[in-house]
């Protein structure tokens, strides 16, 4: 019985290392499906940042625009 008591840690060491080796594979596969896909939360916050980039831009090239006109009747050549 005693031998026994001495050799179960080990026994149960090894049943961790082989239940991480056996669910590594698994593991594996959760982090690949879940930065392949995304969910409707992360898409609407995706499309919200180009909308805003899209009205950023939008409003950059109107103040371009209008500073050109401006410009161009100042100083007509």
């Amino acid at each position: 019985m005693r031998p026994l008591l001495l050799i179960l840690p080990v026994l149960l060491a090894g049943c961790s290392v082989a239940k991480a080796v056996i669910t590594a594979p698994i593991k594996a596969g959760e982090v690949i499906y879940d930065t392949a896909t995304e969910s409707q939360e992360e898409a609407d916050i995706k499309r919200g940042r180009a909308i805003r980039k899209q009205e950023e831009q939008a409003r950059k090239d109107a103040r371009k625009a209008e500073k050109e006109r401006r410009n161009a009747e100042r100083d007509p050549r």
